[in-house]
């Protein structure tokens, strides 16, 4: 259904995924090493050309993180991000050594509200350190990325010179962040053309546009930039990352397509990745996709108007400008119940999106068969919940064994089990109302000092016999992070949810951010 585009000459876009990086920087998202492995294959088999993979000097964590991922991905581009320092991007030649094909992307502030206040440098020191940096980083990799922190709001003529040094010292990419989602799609584009026509050896290079959607704009920004000469867009899946997050991956490559005769460009990605990669990344950060989230959505292509519904009938084109196949959302009319087969289980988890190995899908079956005893029917959502859940909990190492709970108006107490690390621990608690019991019981058997922002609970489908999926923020110094799980019943799934919740802010203690004299976000 997206326009033919074969009469049109078209520019190669390169699509550059910081899920990892400034994705997993969304406050509450953490992944594993396990998780962003898996992230990074179906990355690659999605057709992406850069994996910024993370930031070797933050900890240990990440270099291991960047290493790895190298080790494993031969298709794409392996990146890591470095200060303007000489450990940083020491760090970062030596995280991507093993990549097939590795690049160094460090960055320095140049607006002056950065330069005055977080750098307390000269503009001159500025250029300076642009020109040491980007030199350092091309000794130790052929393929380097500059990037000009809070471009948008640096002077033109500030701007122009420190790309013009970064490209003298042999950058091959310059990216221009609109780093605090600041600027609009006119003016993004004319930033573009006027380095790239006044700047010496401009075209030389790749640049690069990384967009925040603080003012809702990330999307339309990135697509300006093309028009002003830029061919590689940074994204990420689902859209997450500091703050409002960033231009999402889906929609960029979704609108290229469908707008194919009026915007003249592709990229490699196979869309019908989309919807695979985007349920991966809300199930393993704890992040659920807003249900009228452009492309991967849970009402992206729901109708509900009988007018809409009418048209839809007599001919899809009528209402949708995009097929659910062409992203990964297969429609199926496979119906599941406690009598359905593995097999029809297989291409049901295919036509949601999911493609599990042999043992990860062995498990899904298994709960599966669990929930259709509970339920007569089981639905679409209850499988994305189902499956999402034992993502989420793939490498946990606290894990709700057993739970009973007394309710009633003469009190509440949870009795609870948990393997913590491979020990089992048993505790009993009141509370006021049987979550706060059961929340008690986790906190006797692991004692922490983080407090409990958000609980949320709904119902995944209708009924009584509904799965009740359970979001649970926690905050402890500073740090936040989430959970997620479903069960069909309530209190367990608050156990297992809170449980989340702990594991990723336990993950997100190992990972001790580097000093924040230079701010790592774009």
């Amino acid at each position: 259904m997206t326009a033919p585009v074969s009469s049109v000459k078209r520019d190669q876009v390169i699509i550059f995924d910081t899920t990892m990086r400034d994705g997993e920087q969304s406050p509450g998202a953490s992944m594993s090493l396990e998780e962003k492995l898996e992230l990074a294959k179906i990355m690659e088999e999605m057709g992406v050309d850069v994996i910024e993979a993370g930031f070797p000097i933050a900890s240990n964590g990440d270099f291991e993180a960047v290493r790895e991922v190298s080790k494993l991905v031969t298709e794409s581009v392996i990146a890591g991000l470095a200060r303007a320092a000489a450990a940083d991007i020491e760090r970062c030649a030596e995280a991507i050594r093993p990549a097939k094909r590795g690049r160094i992307h460090t960055f320095l502030s140049t607006s002056p509200q950065h330069r005055d206040h977080i750098l307390r440098m000269s503009i001159e020191d500025v250029i300076d350190a642009t020109t040491k940096s980007v030199t350092m980083a091309r000794n130790l990799c052929g393929d380097v990325e500059w990037s000009a922190q809070d471009a948008t709001r640096t002077e033109r003529d500030v701007l122009r010179r420190c790309v013009e040094a970064a490209i003298k010292a042999g950058a091959t990419t310059i990216n221009i962040p609109d780093t605090v989602g600041y600027t609009y799609p006119d003016e993004y584009a004319a930033i573009f053309r006027d380095l790239i026509e006044n700047v010496p050896r401009a075209d030389a290079v790749i640049f690069s546009a990384h967009c925040h959607n603080d003012l809702g704009l990330a999307t339309a920004n990135s697509l300006a930039a093309l028009a002003g000469g830029a061919r590689q867009i940074e994204c990420a899946i689902n859209g997450i990352g500091e703050r409002a997050g960033n231009t999402a991956l889906e929609e960029v490559v979704m609108a290229l397509k469908v707008r194919g005769q009026t915007l003249p460009y592709e990229t490699r990605i196979d869309p019908v990745h989309i919807t695979r990669a985007s349920r991966y990344v809300s199930a393993i950060t704890g992040f659920p996709v807003q249900y009228n989230k452009a492309i991967v959505g849970k009402n992206a292509f729901a109708h509900e108007s009988g007018i809409h519904q009418d048209g839809m009938l007599k001919n899809a084109e009528t209402y949708e400008i995009m097929r659910p196949e062409d992203v990964g959302q297969g429609a199926t009319n496979l119906v599941m119940g406690k009598h359905s087969g593995r097999h029809a289980f297989r291409e049901k988890l295919k036509a949601l999106g999911y493609e599990l190995g042999q043992n990860a899908l062995n498990d899904a079956f298994t709960r599966f068969k669990e929930l259709a005893d509970k339920k007569k029917h089981v639905f679409d959502d209850d499988i994305v919940a189902l499956v999402d859940d034992a993502l989420a909990r793939g490498s946990e190492k606290i894990k709700v064994e057993r739970l009973r709970v007394v309710a009633g108006t003469d009190g509440q107490s949870a009795e609870l089990t948990l393997d913590v690390d491979g020990e089992v621990r048993t505790a009993e608690a009141t509370g006021d109302g049987p979550v706060d019991a059961v929340f008690n019981a986790i906190h006797e058997i692991v004692p922490h000092s983080a407090a409990l922002r958000l609980f949320q609970v709904h119902a995944v489908t209708e009924g009584t016999d509904a799965q009740a999926q359970v979001s649970v923020r926690l905050e402890e110094d500073g740090r936040i992070a989430t959970g997620q799980a479903a069960d069909t019943d309530t209190l367990t799934a608050s156990a297992k949810a809170y449980v989340n919740a702990l594991n990723n802010l336990f993950a997100r203690r190992e990972k001790a951010r580097p000093e924040t004299a230079i701010a790592s976000g774009f």
